[in-house]
């Protein structure tokens, strides 16, 4: 996310320099500045995240005892129960991970997409409208700075709090 507090123009610049140098031509150069404004990049880090509370999940209750919280939580123990809990354990970490890797992207994806927008202000034809394409740009990259820093903080803090779910023996407490 920090890499989006950089100029906006700085490192695709740079890289086609190093692609021009390379022998290719510098003009199909391309480098997409957010890499979390890409889906399969959060989704692949919510994927991770998931994998690791998988592997704490049996690292402290052992295999037998996840295997019986993912059949006895959260309803209870009972053989007549065991599906419905099942299902919710299944819904729990599907929905916790996709919508930690979607969370992400969208707050982004849309920070860059409004930054195209406001450019494409001064398209419109009109004398002044860069006067408010200048304003809204500058108002808008100072909200952004508190949204990528933002961001950053609240995925860290859900990865903090999933693993602290996951060292969380249920039967215990």
């Amino acid at each position: 996310n920090a890499m989006d507090l950089l100029p906006v123009d700085l490192l695709p610049m740079v890289w086609g320099w190093i692609y021009g140098a390379a022998g290719h031509d510098p003009a199909h150069a391309y480098l997409r500045v957010v890499p979390t404004a890409d889906l399969s990049i959060t989704m692949g880090l919510s994927v991770g995240v998931l994998i690791t509370c998988l592997v704490y999940n049996v690292k402290i209750k052992g295999l037998g005892g996840w295997i019986h919280e993912l059949f006895a939580a959260p309803f209870g123990n009972h053989w007549a129960l065991y599906p419905f809990n099942f299902a919710m354990q299944i819904i729990e970490f599907v929905a916790k991970t996709v919508s930690h890797g979607m969370r992400l992207f969208g707050n982004m994806y849309a920070g860059e997409l409004i930054f195209m927008l406001i450019a494409l202000l001064a398209f419109g034809g009109f004398g002044l409208l860069w006067v408010l394409q200048v304003v809204l740009t500058s108002g808008w990259s100072i909200f952004h700075i508190l949204v990528v820093t933002l961001q950053a903080f609240i995925f860290m803090l859900l990865t903090v709090v999933y693993l602290g779910l996951a060292h969380i023996d249920l039967d215990r407490h």
